[in-house]
């Protein structure tokens, strides 16, 4: 997606921008939900060291930056589109309207979309089991492999069947068709693993509770952010009004105030 035109204030760039026609099915963006942009912006840039700058959508939208690289969309939608605060990893689709379809006709829903954000189309969406998820379709910025190898580096799906929801998603973003630039699944160690262009871009691993209280029990995406140090990201995000809620010495599960849920790590993930 391009920068300044994701639906959640994703990244743009005119020159060389690949289609979504061409790589699809991968992850190719993340952004969050939030209800205060500014409170968003200063707990960030505490504990991940982001910079800022807007975006076309608007004066809800922001681009964080690290060292200058775009890396994720901040949106402060969450009380004007009635959805959680959470952070969603956005997937590459050659078609919206076709994949809010099929995300229908399987039992899934569409909270938001698909609109318009010239030059594409984006969806903010939910699967059968309530893990949230965004497509889009468009440009995407030329060298977005870049930014899949800078922060964030991965994502991580905790589903109740990971065999059910990589058929789900599977059927809805076209993996393992055998088109070319589709993204093929395997089963490793009774995890589902996604890569795109021979690289591990996501897992899905089984387990979580669909009715738990606890929501990061629940079904959800997760974000893993690089980092160099996880100790100080784990302390500056309880300093800063956020929590802890598991740690190691290489990764920390957070929340920020708003309760929105992401990992930081030392170390490659996949």
């Amino acid at each position: 997606m391009n920068h300044d035109t994701s639906v959640s204030g994703g990244p743009r760039r005119k020159k060389d921008a690949v289609s979504t026609h061409s790589v699809f099915g991968a992850p190719c963006w993340v952004s969050l939900t939030s209800r205060d942009l500014s409170a968003t912006e200063d707990f960030y840039s505490a504990v991940l060291g982001w910079r800022w700058r807007g975006a076309k959508l608007g004066d809800h939208f922001r681009i964080a930056l690290a060292d200058g690289v775009p890396v994720a969309g901040i949106a402060a939608v969450a009380g004007m589109w009635q959805t959680a605060v959470a952070w969603t990893p956005y997937f590459a689709v050659p078609d919206a309207d076709t994949a809010v379809a099929r995300v229908r006709e399987r039992g899934g829903t569409a909270a938001v979309g698909p609109l318009s954000f010239p030059p594409g189309r984006g969806a903010l969406l939910a699967d059968r089991d309530g893990a949230t998820f965004g497509v889009w379709q468009g440009e995407l910025f030329s060298d977005w492999e870049s930014w899949q190898r800078s922060a964030p580096a991965f994502i991580r799906l905790h589903t109740r069947n990971a065999f059910d929801s990589a058929i789900f998603y599977g059927e809805v973003l076209d993996w393992a068709t055998g088109k070319p630039g589709c993204c093929e699944v395997e089963y490793e160690g009774g995890e589902v693993v996604l890569r795109s262009q021979g690289k591990v871009v996501a897992r899905i691993d089984s387990g979580a509770v669909e009715a738990a209280p606890d929501p990061s029990v629940r079904p959800h995406w997760q974000i893993h952010f690089s980092v160099e140090d996880v100790a100080r990201c784990a302390r500056s995000a309880e300093k800063h009004g956020g929590s802890v809620l598991s740690e190691s010495e290489r990764e920390a599960v957070l929340r920020d105030p708003d309760g929105a849920q992401f990992t930081v790590t030392s170390r490659d993930p996949r």
